[in-house]
C-alpha cells in the first residue's frame, strides 16, 4: 500500500450515519416500491409454487399443530425435512386470507422488500445514500433472488434473518453493546429454525468480525460472543427442545430422518452430509432403491424399465455414487459458481465483488481497529467467502438456487467498494481497479449471455461496448470529474445491471413450479433447464438442459424408460405444456420425486367422497404425490416417505393398522421413489401388501386402491 493510499484512508471518516441528500427518500420509495411491484407482479402464476411447501402450508393453517411442528398433512403423519418457521408466515396469511397462490407467496414477496430495506439501511448507516441503495438495487435485481422471494421455499426468510444478523453485528462494532451481539444470536437462531445449518455458513464471519473490530478489549469481546451464542441457543434451542421431548407417538415423524429425530436430521441430511454427500435417505449414490424394485413399479407406479437409470441414476449422465466431477448434483470445484446451472443466477458481479472487497480493505489502509467501513467489508466478504467455497466443493445435495445466500453480500460489496474507491478516484491505483472491476464485469457479462444467444441477443453487445467505454473512461481524471463523471456511472450501472436485470425480468415473467427451480432463460450445458415452469427434474446432472426443461439426455433424447408410469402417470419430473402456458406434470399424473401431483376433476371428487369420516383421504409414496391431492381436496393426504418417499414412516404394521381402523380411504399409485442412500424406507412394503390386498381403480387416468373395500 503506498503512503498516498494510507494518508487518504486516514482523511477519509465514514459519512454521518444521520446525514440525508435531498435525493434520497424519493430513491428509496422508488426503489422499494419497484421492488414489491416487480416481486408482486403476476405471483398468482406459479400456482402453488412448490407444492411440497404449499401442502404444509395449507396444513398449517388449519391445524396447529401441524402448524408447529411443520407437518405436510393436518393429519400429522410426517413433517418437512426442514424446520417450520418459514411455513409459520405463510400458513398465518392462508388463515387469514383463504387457502390461494397470492396468500402464500405474498409473504414470501413482502420479505424481499424487506430485505432491500434492511441492506439498504445497513451499507447506508456506513457508506452514504449512494451505496445504500446501489447495494438494495443490486440485490432486488439479482436473478435468484427475483426468484426465491417469489417463490415459497424457506430461502426468502432465511436471507431476511442474515441481512439481519449483519445489521445487528454492525451495531455492536458500532457501540460495543452486549444487546446487539445477543440480538445477533437470536437471528441467527430464527435462521437456524428456517433452514438448519446453512445459517452457520454466516457466524464464522459475524463472529471473526467482531473479534476484529469490536470496540472493548479481547476478553469481554469474547465473553459478548458467548452471550451472541446463548441467544442462538435460546431462540432455536426451545423448539428443538420441546420436538425431541414431545412423545413421538403422538407428533409426526420428523420427515427427512430415519430415526424419527430433529437433531438426526439436523446433523445428517441437513447438516454434515450436505458436505459430504452421504445423506442417507436422498436420492444419491448407488445405494438408491425401491425405483426399480418390479414390485415397487407395479404397485406405486413405480418406473418399469428404468433400471439403472432409477436405481443407479445412470441415466442422462448420473452416475452411481458421483457424476462428471461431483456427482449427480453436479461437479464441484472453485469454478462451480460460474457454471452453466448457477452461473446466470449469481455470478454476474462475483469478480467486481472480490476485487471491490480488496480495494475497500487496502483504502481503509491503516484506520482504527474499529473503523466501521473496514468491518462491514470484512463481515460481508467473509460471508460471500466462507459461503461460496462452501456451495463449491460441498459434494452433497445442490441446487442453483441455494446462491440466493450470496446475493445479500455481494450486493453489500458492490455498493460500499464502488462508492469508497469512486470517492479515491484521484490516485491512479484506484481508478486501475474500477476501470478492471468494470472490464470483469463485462467479460462475465458476455459468457453468461453467450450461454442463451437466443435470449436478447443485442444486449450482449451493448454490455461489451458501454463497458468497454466506462473501463477506459475511468482511467481519465478529467472524465471522472464533473458533467462527465455522471455518464460514467451511469454506464458502470447499465455494464453491470443489465444482464442481471433481463435475467430478472425474464423470471418475473415466467411461472415456476416444482422442487427444483432456476431463475432466467435456459441454457446451453445447464443441468437443469427452465423446466417445470423452471422446475421440474432439471436440477440433476445430466438431465435437463433443454429449452423446454423436461426429462431429457444433454443430446436430447428422454432417459431409458422414463416415458409415462402405470396409472397414466409420469415419471418424476417429465413435464408438459399446459394451457396456461405453465409447465408441470402431465395431466392427472400422480406426480412425482421433484413434481407435485396435478389431479384432475374426477380424481378430486373421487377423493372428496365422504372424506369426513376418514383421518386420510388417501396415501401416496412421496410427499410431492401426496401434495397436489391435498390441495386439490383440502384434506390429509398421507405421505408414506416424506419428500423422497424413503422415510420409514409409517412402518407396514402401522400402515395395516390404520387401514384396519378405516382412517384412511384411498392409495394412489405412482408417485415417489420409495428408497434412498443407504435407506429402504417402508414405501415398497407397503405398495406390495396393497396391490395384493386390494383391487385398482383407473380414474382420470390415475390408479386408486379403496382400502375400504377388500383386503
Amino acid at each position: 500500500m503506498t503512503a498516498t493510499a494510507e494518508r487518504l484512508a486516514a482523511s477519509v471518516p465514514a459519512p454521518e450515519p444521520q446525514r440525508r441528500v435531498r435525493w434520497e427518500p424519493w430513491a428509496l420509495g422508488v426503489l422499494l416500491v419497484g421492488t414489491g411491484v416487480a416481486y408482486i407482479w403476476g405471483l398468482g402464476a406459479s400456482g402453488w409454487a412448490n407444492s411440497f411447501y404449499a401442502a404444509a402450508v395449507q396444513a398449517g393453517s388449519v391445524s396447529w399443530k401441524a402448524f408447529f411442528f411443520g407437518s405436510s398433512d393436518a393429519a400429522n403423519s410426517i413433517t418437512v425435512d426442514k424446520p417450520p418457521m418459514s411455513l409459520w408466515l405463510m400458513s398465518l396469511s392462508v388463515r387469514i386470507f383463504g387457502l390461494n397462490s397470492w396468500a402464500m407467496l405474498v409473504p414470501q414477496a413482502l420479505l424481499g422488500v424487506g430485505s432491500v430495506a434492511l441492506l439498504w439501511g445497513t451499507v447506508r448507516r456506513y457508506f452514504g445514500a449512494a451505496a445504500g441503495l446501489l447495494a438494495g438495487l443490486v440485490l432486488a435485481l439479482t436473478p435468484v433472488a427475483a426468484l426465491m422471494f417469489r417463490f415459497n421455499n424457506p430461502d426468502a426468510l432465511l436471507v431476511l434473518l442474515m441481512i439481519a444478523a449483519v445489521w445487528a453485528m454492525m451495531r455492536a462494532v458500532q457501540d460495543g453493546r452486549t444487546r446487539w451481539l445477543v440480538l445477533v444470536g437470536v437471528f441467527c437462531g430464527f435462521g437456524f429454525l428456517t433452514k438448519q445449518l446453512q445459517v452457520m455458513l454466516v457466524v464464522p464471519p459475524l463472529a471473526l468480525t467482531y473479534l476484529i473490530a469490536g470496540p472493548p478489549k479481547l476478553g469481554k469481546r469474547v465473553l459478548q460472543l458467548f452471550a451472541a451464542l446463548g441467544g442462538l441457543i435460546v431462540s432455536a434451542g426451545w423448539w428443538l427442545a420441546i420436538v425431541e421431548l414431545w412423545p413421538a407417538d403422538s407428533r409426526p415423524w420428523i420427515g427427512g430422518s430415519q430415526n424419527n429425530s430433529i437433531l438426526e436430521l439436523t446433523l445428517g441430511y441437513n447438516g454434515l452430509g450436505r458436505l459430504s454427500g452421504n445423506e442417507t435417505g436422498s436420492v444419491g449414490g448407488g445405494g438408491m432403491r425401491g425405483a426399480g424394485d418390479a414390485a415397487a413399479g407395479a404397485a406405486a407406479g413405480g418406473f418399469p424399465g428404468m433400471g439403472e437409470a432409477a436405481g443407479g441414476m445412470t441415466a442422462g449422465g448420473m452416475a452411481p455414487g458421483g457424476g462428471a466431477g461431483g456427482g449427480m448434483w453436479g461437479s464441484t470445484g472453485i469454478t462451480r459458481l460460474f457454471e452453466s446451472a448457477q452461473g446466470g443466477q449469481i455470478a454476474w458481479l462475483i469478480p467486481a465483488a472480490l476485487i471491490l472487497l480488496v480495494a475497500g480493505i487496502v483504502l481503509r489502509g491503516r484506520a482504527p481497529r474499529v473503523d466501521t467501513q473496514r468491518a462491514s467489508f470484512i463481515v460481508w466478504g467473509l460471508w460471500l467467502l466462507v459461503t461460496g467455497l462452501t456451495f463449491s466443493f460441498m459434494a452433497g445435495i445442490f441446487h442453483a438456487y441455494y446462491t440466493v445466500a450470496l446475493a445479500p453480500a455481494i450486493a453489500a460489496l458492490i455498493g460500499s467498494g464502488s462508492v469508497v474507491a469512486w470517492r479515491h478516484r484521484d490516485v491512479l491505483w484506484v481508478r486501475i481497479i474500477l476501470a478492471v472491476s468494470v472490464a470483469a464485469t463485462v467479460a462475465m457479462a458476455w459468457v453468461l449471455l453467450g450461454r442463451s444467444p437466443s435470449f436478447v441477443p443485442w444486449l450482449r453487445w451493448a454490455i461489451l461496448v458501454v463497458g468497454v467505454v466506462a473501463a477506459v473512461a475511468l482511467l481519465i481524471p478529467a472524465v471522472t470529474r464533473g458533467r462527465l463523471a455522471v455518464a460514467v456511472i451511469l454506464a458502470a450501472i447499465f455494464t453491470g445491471l443489465a444482464g442481471p436485470t433481463a435475467y430478472a425480468i425474464d423470471t418475473i415473467n415466467t411461472p415456476h413450479t416444482g422442487s427444483i427451480v432456476s431463475a432466467g432463460p435456459s441454457v446451453e450445458g445447464g443441468m437443469g433447464g427452465p423446466g417445470g415452469g423452471r422446475g421440474g427434474f432439471g436440477g440433476f446432472g445430466g438431465f435437463g438442459g433443454t429449452a423446454d426443461g423436461g426429462n431429457r439426455r444433454m443430446d436430447g433424447t428422454p432417459p431409458a424408460g422414463m416415458g409415462q408410469m402405470p396409472g397414466g402417470a409420469t415419471a418424476p419430473g417429465t413435464t408438459t405444456s399446459t394451457t396456461d402456458g405453465t409447465r408441470g406434470a402431465m395431466g392427472g399424473g400422480a406426480g412425482g420425486l421433484l413434481q407435485g401431483s396435478t389431479p384432475g376433476a374426477a380424481v378430486v371428487s373421487t377423493l372428496e367422497v365422504n372424506s369426513d369420516q376418514f383421518t386420510w383421504v388417501a396415501a401416496a409414496i412421496g410427499s410431492n404425490s401426496a401434495s397436489g391431492y391435498q390441495l386439490a381436496t383440502q384434506s390429509p393426504v398421507m405421505a408414506i416417505g416424506g419428500f423422497n418417499g424413503s422415510d420409514p414412516s409409517p412402518t407396514l404394521v402401522q400402515f395395516q393398522q390404520y387401514v384396519a381402523e378405516g382412517k384412511i380411504h384411498f392409495f394412489i399409485a405412482g408417485g415417489g421413489m420409495g428408497g434412498g442412500m443407504n435407506a429402504e424406507g417402508t414405501a415398497t412394503a407397503i405398495s406390495t401388501w396393497v396391490t395384493e390386498k386390494f383391487t385398482a381403480t383407473t380414474v382420470d387416468g390415475v390408479t386408486l386402491y379403496d382400502l375400504t373395500v377388500g383386503g
